[in-house]
């Protein structure tokens, strides 16, 4: 018989046929499950595809003795409990890859809508309210030859820092640990401590991952060190900024403005930062096309396949979070 596995929410058809090769597939088409209704959609399949990024935390764990593989279609496993997942010696596997540079590219999108006012000038325009010149109503700020800053240097970083040549923006970063000569200079990026990056920065971007020891990374005192010009984007991970701090920047003048793609309760919103000009809000879509979504779940389907003891990759799935379960089997 074929072993049990589940994925959490409908993906692309082939890479579910894929899937079907080798197992037997229960795909939920119906609503997002509850951690209760995720636990027991779990109790007799070995793994699970999470496609719709649901929380698996030791609840949701306990009791799971079939269940050898957790394989998360996203670059980002925040929503796993990494040590309630390797005490139960449960393989975890992520998504690396696929999305670096679409995210990039959406990060520039961002930061141009922000900078020059795209979103509030175009509900300007379909409010019927252009019926004469717009003036100096609309005035943003450049972009070129600014200085641009990004805390977290690792793939989607420098895919960010390599697209700014073409704005002639200088690049400061800073990362956990520094890149080596050859790469930083091939992203053109110069390596500053955190509050040296964020003292000197115009346009600060957020592209690191979500831990524990990273939460409110942005609060209230990193976001006074700011230029009142600078801008802030966090394309990465909720939690990483204080957004009561931020909303109360934003609005008393200390901070030109804020582009925000994840948030720390999403898909709730802080209120302070709704209905602020200077805000550019947009619903977790930074990696959102048809080829990077693909990428990703087929990414988890090759970890699933090859972890459950199936094809070229048997044994060995490519991208483990918790390697030293995969050690002990």
């Amino acid at each position: 018989m074929k072993q049990k596995i589940l994925v959490t929410r409908p993906i692309f058809p082939d890479v579910i046929d894929r899937l079907r090769q080798y197992f037997d597939v229960t795909v939920n088409d119906g609503p997002r499950y509850t951690p209760a209704e995720l636990h027991d959609a779990l109790l007799d399949k070995e793994g699970v595809l999470v496609a719709g990024g649901e929380k698996v935390d030791a609840d949701v764990l306990q009791g799971l003795t079939q269940l050898k593989m957790v394989c998360v279609s996203a670059a980002g496993y925040n929503n796993v409990d990494v040590a309630a997942l390797t005490a139960a010696g449960i393989i975890g596997t992520n998504s690396p890859g696929p999305a670096d540079e679409t995210v990039a590219d959406f990060t520039w999108g961002l930061m141009i809508a922000t900078a020059r006012r795209l979103v509030e000038a175009a509900h300007w325009v379909e409010q019927g309210q252009w019926k004469e010149g717009a003036g100096s109503r609309f005035f943003g700020t450049n972009l070129y030859g600014k200085t641009l800053g990004i805390l977290g240097m690792g793939r989607i970083g420098q895919a960010i820092a390599r697209r700014a040549v073409g704005f002639r923006m200088p690049v400061l970063y800073h990362n956990r640990r520094r890149l080596d000569t050859a790469l930083e200079n091939d992203c053109a990026a110069a390596y500053r401590t955190k509050e040296a990056l964020l003292q000197e920065s115009d346009f600060v971007v957020l592209a690191m991952p979500y831990t524990n020891g990273n939460y409110h990374l942005i609060g209230a005192a990193e976001l006074k060190l700011m230029r009142p010009s600078a801008m802030l984007f966090n394309i990465a991970r909720g939690g990483l900024i204080d957004e009561e701090a931020l909303a109360a920047a934003l609005k008393e003048g200390r901070l030109a403005g804020a582009g925000i793609d994840v948030f720390e309760g999403e898909p709730s919103i802080h209120p302070g930062l709704m209905g602020l000009p200077n805000a550019v809000l947009t619903p977790h879509i930074a990696g959102g096309t048809a080829e990077t979504q693909h990428g990703l779940a087929a990414l988890a389907a090759d970890n699933l396949i090859a972890g459950l003891g199936h094809g070229p990759l048997s044994g060995k799935p490519p991208s483990v979070f918790n390697p030293e379960v995969l050690k002990e089997k």
